[in-house]
């Protein structure tokens, strides 16, 4: 309180006081402001539920028409069985089950790593049909995983302990995806343009497109481009190409590197090429080594890290080329007919590789190969594939059965009955423990 008579202004007395607003003086004009307005009018209330609707709408179609509208993935356990060691022979072999499988061009049976040791092991038989890719059991051909689009699958192969599954979107075989080998979840994607009956060959490193004038290769995990070879869509630097209008007919695969057969129109002969991936420049390839074969119908046969080996017609023989420099090692001559010079289906050359050895499917026969010099050891007459290996020794498919042949001599050991109930095309061989596993056209045929 102020004393009496003071001029002071009481504090309490000021905040009692109303506030006074600011009054225009007589010249100022007067601000007229409009009601203020609720927006919770029947216009308001339209306009946003059109909103919502549209917002609804848009996200159904959406939906509806992408990608994973169309897709099933029905995953398994993460825990799979060790199959058991295969030290004996089988006496006989018998039909334990079979599937439908026109997407995998041979056995797909993916190789899991131990969780112990890292060392790799069969988990699992991979088919595919139609637009679905299974995981199977291989003692009895349970399913564990199924993943199926509304897309055609043009191939199923395996790389890096998944399953590949390479689907069509169009006029080409775009659509790589690949699923865990165990659980089948679904990994990396990537979108390609590898050409219509296309392979998916797995070096250790990439994986690889194979086409009559295009061909992609994909880094391990991530799928990241890492080549482009030959007639490209889209050409982005002109002149990265080591040359341009050819085709090209078989391919073969070794750790870190592929070979294959160009045909080119400036060339006088057919050529083969030892390739290597660019990480840096997809489009820009590395070629360790392009020499030309000296003859038409070339068929690679098998590459390693120092040899290149080619079989050319007329008359029939097996050149050897260093890897690295072209220069011709060796020819030997062959007993092949020059019916079987034609390109292998989807341009694979048609052969596995063991410790010792390349076997190599020339279309009528099996020659087995040294793997230190790529030069012919024994033949295997009146074959319909390649082979695999059970217990250590080859196992080659014949009319009747499995042949059985000491890889080192090729002594017959003896042969395994099989009833193919009247198939008499190509069969292609794969293990998994003590299953043997036959690809029939589009047929995977369990045998134990």
């Amino acid at each position: 309180m102020s004393s009496p008579g003071s001029d002071v202004t009481d504090i309490e007395d000021v905040l009692d006081e109303p506030a006074h607003e600011h009054e225009p003086a007589a010249h100022e004009p007067v601000e007229k402001r409009p009601p203020a307005r609720s927006w919770r009018t029947r216009r308001d209330f339209i306009a946003v539920a059109l909103i919502a609707v549209v917002s609804v709408v848009a996200s159904v179609l959406t939906w509806a028409f992408s990608d994973a509208r169309a897709t099933t993935s029905v995953t398994g356990p993460a825990t799979w069985d060790q199959l058991p060691e295969v030290v004996a022979l089988p006496p006989t072999l018998a039909e334990v089950w079979r599937a439908k499988s026109g997407a995998t061009q041979s056995p797909v049976v993916v190789l899991t790593p131990l969780k112990e040791t890292g060392e790799e092991k069969p988990s699992t038989v991979v088919t595919g049909d139609g637009g679905e890719v299974t995981g199977r059991d291989p003692l009895t051909g349970d399913v564990r995983w199924s993943y199926q689009r509304d897309l055609p699958l043009c191939v199923v192969s395996t790389a890096w302990a998944r399953a590949m599954a390479l689907y069509s979107k169009g006029t080409n075989c775009s659509e790589l995806t690949s699923l865990d080998g165990v659980t089948g979840e679904r990994r990396a994607q990537r979108n390609g343009d590898a050409e219509p009956g296309t392979a998916l060959l797995n070096e250790g490193s990439h994986l690889i497109t194979t086409g009559s004038k295009y061909l992609e290769v994909y880094r391990r995990d991530d799928l990241v481009k890492s080549l482009e070879y030959g007639g490209l869509r889209a050409i982005v630097n002109p002149g990265k190409q080591p040359r341009v209008g050819c085709t090209y007919g078989s391919v073969t695969v070794t750790s870190g590197k592929f070979a294959m057969i160009e045909r080119c129109p400036d060339d006088s002969a057919d050529r083969v090429s030892v390739i290597k991936p660019n990480p840096d420049k997809s489009d820009d390839p590395k070629v360790f080594a392009s020499v030309l074969t000296g003859g038409r119908n070339a068929q690679v046969v098998a590459v390693t890290d120092k040899l290149v080996a080619v079989a050319l017609p007329d008359p029939s023989r097996l050149v050897v080329f260093d890897a690295e420099s072209g220069n011709q090692i060796t020819e030997v001559p062959i007993d092949v007919p020059a019916a079987d010079f034609t390109d292998p289906p989807h341009h694979v050359t048609r052969g596995f590789a063991t410790k010792t050895n390349v076997f190599w499917f020339t279309g009528s026969k099996t020659i087995a190969l040294s793997l230190e010099t790529l030069t012919p050891l024994w033949t295997a007459e009146g074959t319909l594939g390649a082979g695999t290996t059970l217990a250590g020794r080859a196992v080659i498919p014949v009319k009747d059965g499995l042949r059985v042949y000491e890889q080192a001599t090729g002594a017959v050991v003896g042969t395994i009955r099989v009833n193919r109930e009247g198939h008499t095309g190509p069969v292609q061989l794969a293990t998994a423990g003590p299953v043997v596993l036959e690809q029939r056209g589009e047929t995977l045929v369990a045998l134990r």
